[in-house]
């Protein structure tokens, strides 16, 4: 009797297993497009046979996960979006520091990402901010094309403009943060309380506007450059990228080791092999047009040339740090989304 039921313990115990999913060798929180993120995740098993689960989520609420997270680490590694938030949890100590044997081969702007972070984040790509526009709907509309970030401000541009919330989204950070660079705190604000009335949506995710343009939701989305050419090459509307005249920040999309996360060595493998030409030559093939980070990867045709663009020397240890985001994050809360139109 007893050896009958040891039997059927065992037995069911052996189809519970069968029934239940791969456990993942690595977990990664992406904060890029979607499809970049599953790309990349399936190349990786691919290639070393190391399994991986991913969950895509927007640089602000990934940060945040992390930190929710953080005496119980549900992922192993952060990869993708804007390096502010990256070097906020870094700060917090959220992150591991890890130096990769393929920092040799890392453009000099991913390795001072690195050093920034003292080793605990490092530049996975980098892209410019701008805004696209739907160009069948302004000549519908028949409205002069936008140049500059002023432009955003005139009347006829009202409910036309579509940006993402800077709360959840490192594009809609870098916007603001580029701004306060280019004119200082007061008179950026002053734009952002203006260009508040001409707002239709502030979205969770930054590249949402630029798909929007696409659709003919909106008539600006305010984004990445790459992601309004993404877009661009793949909607069947036409979007034109704008740099605005004034000039511009831009963004090091990052990638950390979680601290605590329960597959350290696996994590580091992936690490390693994220910073590898094989994996970042894949991404045009997915609609991601950033310049990648590893000098040996050519920079994609179809990227916005960031030698034409008026870039602004982006202070990411000032605005990257917990205490500034936090203080602008809340101003622009109080004083801009809150405000009446």
């Amino acid at each position: 009797m007893r050896s009958a039921r040891t039997m059927l313990v065992a037995a069911a115990a052996l189809l519970a297993s069968a029934a239940m999913p791969a456990r993942a060798d690595v977990v990664v929180y992406c904060s890029a497009d979607e499809k970049m993120c599953r790309g990349l995740i399936t190349l990786f098993t691919k290639e070393t046979g190391i399994k991986a689960d991913m969950t895509r989520q927007s640089s602000g609420e990934t940060y945040a996960r992390i930190r929710a997270e953080k005496d119980n680490p549900r992922a192993d590694v952060w990869w993708g979006g804007t390096g502010d938030p990256h070097l906020q949890a870094a700060e917090e100590g959220l992150l591991a520091e890890y130096k990769s044997p393929m920092l040799p081969k890392m453009r000099d702007w991913a390795v001072r990402q690195a050093e920034l972070a003292k080793f605990q984040t490092v530049g996975v790509y980098m892209g410019a901010l701008g805004y696209g526009y739907n160009s069948e709907e302004l000549g519908r509309k028949k409205l002069a094309a936008p140049a500059c970030w002023a432009d955003l401000l005139k009347p006829e541009y009202k409910g036309e403009v579509q940006m993402a919330d800077p709360n959840s989204s490192g594009t809609a950070y870098t916007m603001l943060a580029t701004l306060v660079q280019l004119w200082g705190e007061e008179q950026a604000f002053d734009y952002l309380k203006k260009l508040h009335r001409n707002i239709n949506d502030y979205t969770k995710s930054g590249a949402a506007p630029a798909q929007a343009a696409g659709k003919g939701e909106t008539l600006v989305g305010v984004a990445f450059q790459h992601d309004v050419v993404m877009v661009a090459l793949t909607g069947k509307r036409p979007l034109v990228t704008v740099s605005p005249c004034e000039g511009t920040g831009y963004e090091v999309g990052s990638m950390s080791l979680i601290k605590g996360g329960r597959n350290a060595a696996d994590a580091r493998k992936f690490y390693d092999w994220a910073l590898g030409a094989s994996a970042q030559k894949i991404m045009p093939e997915f609609g991601s047009f950033q310049v990648p980070s590893n000098s040996d990867v050519a920079v994609p045709k179809e990227a916005p040339d960031l030698s034409a663009i008026k870039l602004i020397n982006y202070d990411f240890a000032k605005y990257g740090s917990s205490a500034e985001r936090r203080r602008l994050l809340a101003r622009w809360t109080n004083e801009v989304k809150g405000a009446a139109r």
